[in-house]
Parts: structure tokens; sequence; C-alpha cells
């Protein structure tokens, strides 16, 4: 590997929205779903959070591993097939804040949902149907249709949406960031009756 393998290069939208993920601010770790070679969850732990990232590849955490160690921060590594059928693979109110970028597996919508606490963070980029015109992915089941993102979390506080072209490199893709939120506060009994 060459010293330009272990240069973090985190994605833009997280690079953007990081303030929402301030330690101060989380009620428990970040999970950097699909994690890949763990650029965004290094670049996490950089900033002092801490962060578990998981993938289904032995190989990509063996990267990510790498990649904490020559940027010296600890994540930790959770090697798990998030892809199982018929189980959710992710613990209940659990996380404080999800990073999830170039990963879609509609099965899990709902596993995520229950995986974020109350007030918890999910920033989440992907794919669109217009991707191929661009290059990978192809199939249909890895690409987001039009404004599926947004009424997947549509009971969420939506902080930002974006759904359309970006450049360099020119790719299809929606982006959200949102909060898990209390759907009315007088029905929380932390803010009374």
């Amino acid at each position: 590997m060459t010293g330009d393998d272990f240069k973090v290069k985190p994605a833009e939208l997280l690079v953007t929205h990081i303030n929402l993920l301030r330690k101060e601010r989380l009620r428990g770790p970040i999970l950097d779903m699909a994690c890949g070679d763990g650029h965004n969850g290094v670049f996490l732990a950089k900033q002092n959070l801490r962060v578990i990232c998981c993938d289904g590849s032995g190989d990509a955490l063996e990267r990510t591993k790498q990649l904490a160690d020559a940027n010296r921060v600890s994540v930790e590594i959770w090697q798990v097939d998030l892809e199982k059928s018929g189980e959710n693979p992710l613990p209940e109110d659990c996380y404080g804040g999800m990073v999830i970028f170039r990963y879609l597996h509609r099965p899990l919508v709902s596993c995520i949902k229950k995986a974020l606490k109350i007030g918890g963070v999910l920033i989440y980029e992907t794919y669109t149907v217009q991707q191929p015109q661009f290059g990978k992915p192809h199939n249909p089941n890895f690409l987001l249709r039009p404004e599926e993102l947004r009424n997947w979390f549509k009971d969420w506080e939506i902080i930002y949406y974006f759904e359309g072209i970006k450049d360099n490199p020119k790719r299809a893709i929606a982006q959200i960031v949102c909060q898990k939120g209390i759907k009315k506060r007088s029905q929380n009994p932390l803010y009374g009756s």
C-alpha cells in the first residue's frame, strides 16, 4: 500500500454535516454501515467520536483497520451479514448516529429506523435509477426510485435532502440528513402533559 492509501477521504456530505455528529450531541456510538475501506468511519474517529465500522467483507474490514492504525485512531470492527434473510442484524435503540454511503438493501430500512436512538442522526447517500447512464451499479435492486429515500424518513426531521446529478465524478444520487424525533412532545413523558 502507498501513502495515498492511508489518507482519509470522507464523503463530502459527511464533512458538510459533521457538526450534527459531535460527541456532546450523541447518545451512543456512530455506526458506519457497509463501511467498505472505512474512510468515513476513520474520519469520524479522527473527530474523537466512538465509531463502529461494519461490513460483510473481512478484507474490507482489514483495510479499515489498517487505515485506522495508519491514522492513529481506534474504530470498532464488526463483521456482519447485513443481508441475512428474515433477521435484523442491528441492535435496537443503540446508535447515536449512522452513516451509510453507496449501499442499499431495502429490507434494512426498518432495522435502521429501530437501531437509531431518539435524537439520533442519519446521513445516507446512495445511487438512484439514473446512475446507469454514468456507470455502476446497474442492478435496480441497488438503485433508489424517485423520492424513495425521502419517503422512508418522512416522519423524521429532515435537515437536508438532495436528489439529482452530482459532478466529480458524475453520478446520480439521493442524499438525506435527518434526525429521529418524537412525533408529539405531549406524548413523551419527559415533557409532561
